[in-house]
């Protein structure tokens, strides 16, 4: 680990400025620093770079399991058995497909650190997730967000197991369901709100480069707006009520509202009316029309503020155009479909210290940042956790067109998820 060698002395407690809210206190530079030159770490990291053909192939083979959300069971059956393999102490999916494996600790100390990747990609059924190879680069929908931190979980589980560490705390190995787009992040929410599990921690990967670190949530409030009408014919039902026309006008005066609040708002809020559809063929009038709308915020106060904002926009819309003089009304219901919570936690806290101090002995420089992931949840209720990247290189996320190639970096994301892991769950003495 040459980048830990030679970095040993600058996190030991020589820094260039001094230090502030989001700089890393000595302490915590000193602990991961003494944990990393550790005999079983070391061997746990060398484990981690000996075994990245199998964790190539472990990528692999879950990329070509497509698992849209709600539709991610059967990805979860392999990363199961992965687990299982590498070796937990005990296994279970609950009731809204997370996949849990329990490495317990030896303390007997309460409170589950939990580790994660999200087992839904946002591609739909039907969509081609075979994985092609161009030279060293993998290609494939989902290679990269999330699969690739998939992939991580178990390599870390391996090389604990395989270099003999044992924890203070028990650590829980998690693939999430719901993670991506309309799931809404029901896989954490099922974890935190109802399973009855003690978590004190949590580290979540998902996306981005060595260096990359999430202690913020940024919220966001979805609905979808259904209006509907008794549809016709274009000419025959002339003057009749229409759905679309409605919500022309919905979008209208909820755009016109909400442009003059973002605009004179701080922090940063936004809205987007992102999907739209209804209708049958272009000469008649339809008996439906809908639109998905995304609304987010950095802070919960104007994320409720811009909601208000839209329900009162589509109230008032929906009521002008049934005056307008059209042949009977249209009526409308709204449906919530995503609700995301926003928050913060101080860069002083732990667990966010010492994911700043790992990142530093690694080379890279940390980056604090805001993003809409799994710990959004956990953030919002004030329990210390950070969402970390999955290293290597890799773009077109989201695209039919994603990749991903193995690098330096990808050796050491791996080793820098466990560093993290181990300082926050204790390695036993």
């Amino acid at each position: 680990m040459k980048k830990i060698t030679f970095s040993i002395f600058l996190v030991l407690g020589v820094f260039s400025s001094s230090i502030t809210a989001q700089e890393i206190q000595k302490k915590y530079a000193k602990e991961v620093a003494r944990l990393a030159q550790k005999k079983q770490v070391k061997e746990a990291f060398a484990q981690i770079k000996a075994q990245m053909d199998q964790t190539t192939a472990d990528l692999i083979t879950l990329t070509e399991i497509l698992a849209p959300p709600f539709m991610e069971e059967e990805r979860g059956k392999v990363f199961a058995k992965m687990l299982e393999e590498a070796g937990v102490d005990s296994i279970w999916t609950d009731k809204v497909g997370n996949v849990i494996g329990l490495r317990k600790g030896t303390s007997g100390e309460s409170g589950y650190v939990g580790v994660d990747a999200h087992l839904d990609v946002v591609f739909p059924e039907g969509t081609d997730v075979t994985v092609k190879k161009v030279g060293d680069t993998l290609k494939a929908p989902g290679i990269g967000d999330d699969t690739r931190g998939l992939a991580m979980v178990i390599s870390m589980l391996k090389a604990m197991n395989k270099s003999g560490i044992k924890t203070e705390k028990d650590i829980l190995f998690v693939g999430t369901v719901g993670e991506e787009g309309l799931g809404d992040l029901r896989g954490m929410k099922y974890m935190f709100n109802e399973s009855g599990l003690d978590i004190d921690s949590w580290i979540a990967i998902d996306g981005g480069s060595l260096g990359r670190i999430s202690n913020a949530g940024l919220g966001s409030k979805r609905y979808k707006l259904h209006i509907k009408g008794q549809g016709g014919h274009s000419w025959g039902s002339f003057g009749l009520a229409n759905p679309h026309h409605a919500l022309g006008r919905a979008i209208t005066v909820f755009s016109d509202a909400a442009w003059e609040y973002t605009s004179s708002t701080m922090p940063k809020t936004s809205f987007n009316v992102g999907r739209i559809g209804g209708g049958t063929s272009v000469n008649s009038i339809p008996f439906e029309s809908w639109m998905e709308v995304d609304m987010r915020a950095i802070e919960p106060k104007n994320l409720d503020e811009i909601e208000i904002i839209f329900k009162e926009s589509v109230e008032k819309a929906i009521t002008e155009y049934n005056a307008s003089g059209v042949r009977g009304e249209v009526t409308y219901e709204l449906i919530k479909i995503g609700d995301r919570p926003s928050g913060e936690l101080p860069a002083s806290l732990p667990l966010i210290q010492r994911t700043m101090a790992a990142t530093k002995l690694f080379g890279a420089s940390p980056r604090l940042g805001r993003g809409s992931t799994n710990i959004n949840i956990p953030v919002a209720k004030g329990i210390p956790a950070v969402c970390i990247g999955r290293g290597g290189k890799g773009g077109g996320a989201h695209s039919l067109h994603e990749w991903y190639l193995n690098d330096e970096e990808s050796d050491e994301s791996i080793q820098l998820a466990l560093l993290i892991t181990l300082s926050q769950a204790g390695l036993d003495k």
